[in-house]
């Protein structure tokens, strides 16, 4: 795998809040490119260098046979984009979903998401794209005897299914991808630190920036830690502590395409007047 920056935009407006940014953009290649065509429009430049792979879950024929069974659950839970594509595109090939499943997310990516396929969400935190903001919904206090599966990637925080669990449910996990590293090629990737031509690193899991850690090498390692980073979590701070990086991250307020591009242009701006 190699990383690609945009070359070829107009010259940005002089009022542009990213203008003479270059904003390394690390989400999955497939899910990259409507933050990146933001970050251009806000006249920055967007360095692709995907950190998380995508990959089938390592049970096909178990996440299947769950499928074929929905009937048995009251609620289903998708804990991101991913693994509504990955579970709808497998539900439509076997089946109708149950007329009484209600379907929860825990942000309103994965709603959104389901509602393209045609389905409505009864259940999804306002704000606060989280496990615990959706822990706080009305619809999910009172769980005592419910059946709930929670479609998510391999992995993955226990907080959703141990809170549910302690509530009374009954709780069935549901692997629907598997999260792996990219193969890379960092050469370019050095040449751009050395020149001073990366300037901030947006980045929403934690696993993405170990990934990332690993990626770069020994010999990246040292510009990483002194790159600033835009993370989509608060939990991601701690990690960031470990690794050794030189300032604390910019917190978005959660790790979607909207408030992390708001989280860089507040940092861009506060860059701006420091070399004034």
């Amino acid at each position: 795998m190699t990383f690609t920056a945009s070359a070829d935009m107009a010259p940005a407006a002089p009022d542009m809040p990213l203008r003479g940014v270059t904003v390394m953009v690390t989400r999955p290649a497939h899910q990259a490119e409507p933050f990146c065509r933001m970050v251009e429009a806000a006249g920055g430049r967007a360095l692709r260098f995907p950190v998380l792979a995508i990959l089938d879950p390592g049970d096909a024929g178990a996440l299947n046979a769950l499928i074929d069974r929905l009937d048995e659950f009251h609620v289903a839970v998708f804990v991101s984009p991913n693994a509504v594509a990955r579970t709808m595109n497998l539900i439509h090939a076997r089946r109708t979903l149950p007329e009484g499943l209600k379907l929860a997310t825990v942000g309103i990516k994965s709603a959104k998401a389901l509602e393209r396929f045609g389905h409505r969400v009864h259940i999804c935190p306002p704000s606060r794209f989280d496990s615990e903001a959706l822990l706080e919904e009305p619809e999910l206090q009172d769980v005592q005897g419910k059946n709930v599966v929670i479609f998510r990637g391999d992995g993955g925080r226990e907080l959703l299914g141990a809170t549910l669990t302690a509530r009374g449910a009954r709780v069935t996990f549901a692997e629907t991808y598997r999260r792996g590293m990219p193969d890379a090629d960092t050469g370019q990737l050095l040449r751009q630190w050395s020149r001073g031509d990366i300037h901030v690193i947006t980045i929403t899991s934690a696993e993405g920036l170990r990934n990332l850690y690993e990626m770069v090498g020994q010999a990246g390692r040292l510009w990483l830690r002194n790159t600033p980073l835009v993370v989509g979590c608060e939990r991601m701070l701690d990690t960031a502590r470990e690794m050794g990086f030189t300032e604390s991250p910019v917190v978005a307020d959660d790790p979607s395409d909207e408030s992390m591009l708001v989280a860089v242009q507040k940092w861009a701006e506060k860059r701006k007047q420091t070399h004034e």
